[in-house]
């Protein structure tokens, strides 16, 4: 029929492990309604052993598990409109050859960073409240302490090392519970963090006047290793540290000397470097450290999230409407 647009042809391949948290049925029924979903879906692997399925693709959906979008790939695949990632960066699938093309590419980093948020702002909470190293200290000596000394979060100050996507959520979670956040990012508008209600300062005033820190920050060639034995030592008294970014922001070697030495402080590290630490890491040994399994971003049903943006944004792309999640090259690269 003249003037009739033809449904765009989408594949889907990730690794199978996530991926019926990431696109349960309800959301695959909604993308087929969208566009003509082939199937079966695909690994990775699965893509590499014959490319040759992407010759009539439109739209690339992916995940946990994407293919490299190189050269040789992109070749097979001429109709490519656009890709769309239930993750968070698309630095390690994207290349110079894959920019060039022009395709937008999605990142459902936004839904992946409400999880990190809630889970940073939960070992804010208890930082404030000094519960892990009270805890330690109730085991140790089997009492309580009486009126333990200790700020609360009223009024006390949180320092945020980073004001991207997690950051910034972070930030506006923190309005509610009466606490001043003060952040460094040397890229961020200082008139978007005063939208934010947050104090920008130097990366050592940071450190030295805030309750708790957490670690935003991209992993870049800049903030590798950027937080070691300095930083660490201008640590207040009872100060927690709370990594949820990249485990190499941390200069581990240092951190761990100075959390040797100062028993009051506490690093609660969902990430390290390598992941998982070395079976004689001493961050297995310090008991003024909460290691826990890479658990602030999405897992089980908050995958879900990811492939709800996804499927937003497909209809978006249908309707010829602007999407709201396409990475810019320019930012693809200081994604965390």
């Amino acid at each position: 029929m003249a003037g009739t647009t033809r449904m765009l042809n989408a594949l889907l391949v990730m690794e199978e492990g996530r991926r019926t948290d990431v696109y349960p049925a309800p959301v695959l029924d909604d993308i087929a309604r969208l566009v003509n979903l082939r199937t079966p879906a695909l690994t990775r692997d699965g893509l590499h052993r014959d490319p040759r399925v992407l010759a009539d693709v439109d739209v690339l959906l992916t995940g946990w598990g994407a293919p490299v979008l190189g050269a040789e790939l992109l070749a097979h695949a001429p109709e490519l409109k656009a890709v769309m990632v239930a993750a968070g960066s698309v630095r390690h699938l994207t290349t110079p050859e894959f920019w060039a093309r022009g395709v937008p590419i999605v990142s459902a980093a936004a839904a992946n960073a409400v999880p990190v948020a809630e889970f940073s702002l939960a070992q804010i909470l208890l930082g404030l409240k000094q519960t892990h190293r009270l805890s330690r200290q109730v085991t140790a000596y089997r009492r309580f302490p009486h009126d333990p000394p200790l700020a609360g979060a009223y009024g006390s100050r949180v320092g945020l090392l980073g004001l991207g996507e997690i950051g910034r959520l972070v930030a506006e979670h923190l309005r509610g519970f009466g606490v001043e956040v003060l952040a460094h990012d040397p890229v961020i508008d200082p008139a978007d963090a005063r939208a934010l209600g947050v104090r920008l300062v130097g990366i050592e005033e940071l450190f030295a006047v805030s309750d708790v820190v957490s670690v935003h920050a991209p992993l870049l060639p800049e903030t590798e290793g950027l937080v070691g034995e300095r930083l660490m030592s201008l640590l207040p008294e009872g100060a927690t540290l709370v990594n949820t970014a990249r485990g190499a922001v941390l200069n581990e070697p240092e951190v761990i000397g100075v959390l040797w030495e100062r028993p009051d402080l506490t690093a609660v590290l969902d990430v390290t470097w390598p992941e998982p630490p070395e079976p004689d890491s001493a961050l297995y040994a310090l008991p003024n450290v909460l290691l826990t399994p890479h658990l602030a971003g999405a897992m089980g049903r908050e995958r879900t999230r990811l492939g709800e943006l996804v499927r937003d944004e497909l209809r978006r792309l249908v309707r010829g409407e602007p999407l709201r999640h396409a990475v810019e090259p320019s930012r693809a690269a200081t994604r965390a």
